[in-house]
């Protein structure tokens, strides 16, 4: 996989205050995002704002599209010519885009989504859109979804979101969320040379040679360039490794086992987490995106209280970062999956847990993130 150093032309170097919105572009197009496409929806929309100014500054394509499945399909076309695209909706403009990303995701086109999440049809934070985001589209296929949780990381896992998505040809979802989305925070932009960032693979065979969609059993496979005689069907129908349309059940069965293998045999690489307390905590918090700042505080508060609680703070939700969960089951009494939806992701933490601790929910679903008084207490009451 080509590794290069961010072009200085694209990156924004210093210290700023900055809307996360605004954030997350800068992060897009230190990262090479060169194509945008959108449609209006708040709590989404200064991304678009943004993107239509800054993409003609450097070289790209801004496109308002008429629909959501217009601004994915797009997405997916110029990603096949060789664009690094994204798109950036709202909880309910998410729900159009399935059909598109469930095609992404077929035809491994390398497309990045910003899901601002926000409370069906009002704009209050909210963490609902969790499973749809892993679960949405149809066929079989493996999501790769980052959660920021900070104005930083919305620059930060932008440039990340786009490196993973360059790495295994596959759709990459960042769940960003009201809260952080219209927060203004400190901002931090790296000098260019110190961000890596990852390009596609492309093939060195002749048109004649190459197929596609070969590759190693739990690989992705090269790229070839669009209008160069690589004369390939992207379908969302069942397909050969030369992208040819014909009903198989054992291709089909391989195919699709190749798409999905390529993620979760690589989880491991792709996973991240970190840990704040967990040294010598008895007890834990799990939580992700907005969630881990009152997460972190109610720790520290429990800690004065004599309740030593640590937090592993999830950097991706999908692929599940299983060992790391796992760990934290092995060590202590009791974990606490805090989530600002009515606990859906929590089934996937007792999933991993397999009855080595107890898991209690903490949820709330009222538009407004946990405040750290109510998580501890929470926690407080648990470990009675």
């Amino acid at each position: 996989m080509p590794i290069l150093k961010a072009d200085k032309r694209l990156v924004k170097t210093g210290i700023h205050f900055m809307l996360g919105n605004y954030a997350l572009v800068e992060g897009a197009i230190s990262a090479g995002c060169n194509f945008f496409g959108g449609y209006p929806i708040t709590p989404a929309n200064e991304i678009s704002e943004l993107m239509s100014q800054r993409l003609p500054e450097v070289g790209g394509k801004f496109l308002q599209g008429e629909d959501e499945l217009c601004s994915i399909y797009a997405c997916a076309g110029a990603a096949l010519a060789g664009a690094k695209a994204m798109t950036a909706t709202a909880s309910a403009g998410f729900n159009y885009m399935q059909e598109g990303l469930g095609y992404c995701y077929t035809i491994e086109a390398p497309v990045v989504v910003a899901d601002v999440q926000r409370c069906r049809g009002e704009n209050y934070a909210s963490q609902a859109d969790v499973m749809q985001m892993r679960f949405g589209a149809s066929g079989d296929y493996e999501a790769i979804v980052v959660c920021p949780s900070s104005v930083q990381e919305l620059y930060d896992y932008a440039i990340w979101a786009f490196n993973l998505a360059e790495e295994f040809r596959n759709p990459v979802i960042i769940m960003s969320e009201t809260t952080i989305a219209l927060m203004r925070e400190r901002l931090d932009i790296p000098e260019a040379e110190k961000i890596n960032i990852f390009n596609r693979k492309y093939t060195d065979l002749s048109p004649e040679e190459y197929k596609p969609f070969a590759s190693s059993e739990f690989g992705c496979p090269d790229a070839a360039p669009l209008g160069k005689g690589y004369h390939t069907i992207y379908s969302l129908n069942p397909h050969d490794e030369e992208g040819r349309i014909d009903w198989d059940p054992i291709v089909f069965d391989r195919l699709y086992k190749r798409i999905t293998g390529k993620i979760t045999e690589n989880r491991k690489k792709i996973c991240k987490t970190e840990s704040f307390m967990m040294d010598d905590a008895q007890y834990a918090i799990i939580a992700y995106g907005s969630e881990v700042r009152p997460a972190i505080e109610a720790a520290r508060m429990a800690r004065e209280s004599g309740v030593k609680l640590g937090v592993l703070k999830l950097c991706n939700v999908w692929p599940v970062p299983e060992e790391q969960i796992a760990e934290v089951s092995k060590q202590v009494a009791k974990i606490f999956a805090v989530e600002m939806n009515i606990g859906k992701y929590a089934s996937e933490i007792e999933r991993v847990v397999a009855g080595r601790c107890p898991v209690q929910r903490v949820t709330k679903n009222q538009g407004m993130v946990h405040t750290p008084d109510e998580i501890y207490r929470a926690v407080l009451e648990g470990v009675k």
